[in-house]
């Protein structure tokens, strides 16, 4: 039972894994696109081997540890952060089921989105570097701040559906997709999601000219691959959820089922695309899009309730 019960995990999270290594050759291709430029292409054919090239050069790099740094704390942060960022993937909801299907799968999610704020306060704090520490600060106001405004926008649609069950969720859109009746909340879910991950505009934690590299700036080698791995699987999370709530994925196979699942790509790929298409934003500019998210969220909570 134990090893089937391991197999099974093992057969949801590497196809995960294997997805994020190519995410980030689709953002390099997509950024090199948008910028006239060639991206990679010698590694494989086209390039599709270079995700593997950057893994291998990564975990066979020495691992540097500051001089100053709290140990245990600088090592297990990265841990953390990328554990807390496969732990939300249990609840999502496939066409074979999911590994974890609970009632309060909504609840979990946004339990799990709180908890990996703890492996970046701990990874700035442990490095004793006034650049990691700072990007810290500044990514954990930033994810703590975007959770309420994502936790308002979600309870619409759980008033809505009537319950907190993630498949439920994509049962209930059989016949309308909640985009339609939704979509200003969708939009304002996308401007959350990117704060969330910390895309751009809204990468303020890792605001090069300012912090260098953020909170992450003395890690390398395996510890910051876990950093790099854990924001990646958070991003095609983020962008799971959305179709989740909105565009009625993983319901059993139909005649659309095949476009629901180009669908999914479609936010992430946004998202990827970001840096190459907006500026950053100044911390106040950013908080004033908080404060607006919020308040339209909640009118819409007492016009829905």
């Amino acid at each position: 039972m134990i090893i089937t019960r391991t197999f099974e995990i093992l057969l949801f999270i590497l196809p995960v894994l294997i997805g994020v290594a190519f995410f980030t050759l689709v953002e390099r291709k997509v950024l090199a696109g948008m910028q006239r430029r060639v991206g990679p292409n010698v590694v494989g054919f086209l390039g599709f081997l270079q995700p593997f090239a950057d893994a291998a050069k990564l975990l066979l790099k020495e691992s540097n540890l500051p001089f100053a740094a709290n140990r245990w704390l600088f090592i297990l942060a990265p841990i953390i952060s990328f554990l807390t960022s496969l732990m939300g993937w249990i609840i999502i909801p496939t066409p074979h089921g999911a590994l974890m299907d609970i009632n309060l799968g909504t609840s979990y999610f946004l339990a799990v989105s709180s908890l990996g704020v703890f492996g970046i306060i701990i990874a700035g704090w442990s490095s004793n570097s006034r650049y990691a520490f700072l990007g810290a600060l500044r990514s954990a106001a930033q994810m703590i701040s975007y959770e309420v405004s994502v936790g308002l926008i979600l309870m619409n649609t759980l008033l809505a559906v009537g319950s907190l069950n993630l498949s439920k969720i994509t049962e209930f859109q059989k016949d309308v997709w909640l985009i339609l009746p939704f979509f200003p909340l969708f939009l304002l879910f996308f401007i959350s999601s990117l704060a969330e991950t910390n895309r751009p505009p809204f990468d303020l934690p890792e605001a090069e000219g300012e912090l260098v590299a953020g909170y992450n700036v003395e890690y390398s080698a395996v510890s910051f691959a876990l950093f790099f791995v854990g924001e990646y699987l958070n991003i095609i999370l983020t962008s799971t959820i959305s179709i989740i709530f909105f565009w009625g994925a993983s319901l059993p196979p139909s005649p659309y089922y095949c476009h629901k699942l180009y669908i999914l790509f479609c936010p992430s790929i946004i998202l990827l695309s970001m840096p190459g298409s907006f500026s950053g934003h100044t911390i106040g500019m950013l908080f004033a899009i908080i404060t607006q998210a919020g308040v339209y969220s909640s009118g819409a909570l007492i016009y829905t309730y």
